[in-house]
């Protein structure tokens, strides 16, 4: 049995391993970064055309949305009006504050002049679709706010 055993396992091996002599002439690479560099203009036509597919439901504006959170950035204001239409689609109002929550709030961590900017931009789309923008509906400002001790 052992005997079996032995040639089976010596069988094995040296059907698996290379002579050396193979290992050093090859020559195979692997390119590990061998994808094309996507255009800021690709990325933008991809994300519309996400958000605009008839199918969408709210799972994948969620997934997109998170995905466009992770890969830190701030969408075109083209993107963020598909999104909000998208939002309209599914007739998901609160997914539509809630986004354009997070717009303001990464936009405002750059510089105080990106929301108005963005704001002026999906205005149209925001008055289309019947969406309140978060200072409209009083986000902006905390809503049971202890007032602070330095103003007191």
């Amino acid at each position: 049995m052992a005997l079996l055993f032995r040639s089976s396992l010596i069988q094995s091996l040296t059907k698996t391993t290379r002579p050396m002599w193979m290992a050093m002439t090859s020559t195979t690479r692997r390119n590990m970064s061998s994808h094309n560099k996507e255009t800021d203009e690709e990325f933008d036509e991809r994300w519309k055309a996400y958000f605009e597919r008839p199918s969408i439901d709210g799972w994948d504006i969620r997934q997109g949305i998170n995905h466009m959170n992770r890969l830190d950035l701030i969408p075109e204001p083209e993107i963020i009006s598909a999104c909000l239409q998208a939002c309209r689609r599914v007739n998901d109002h609160s997914l539509a504050v809630r986004y354009l929550e997070t717009i303001r709030y990464k936009s405002n961590a750059i510089s105080k002049q990106v929301w108005p900017w963005i704001l002026q931009e999906i205005r149209p789309t925001l008055d289309k679709i019947g969406v309140a923008t978060p200072e409209d509906l009083g986000y902006d400002k905390p809503e049971l706010a202890l007032k602070s001790v330095d103003d007191m």
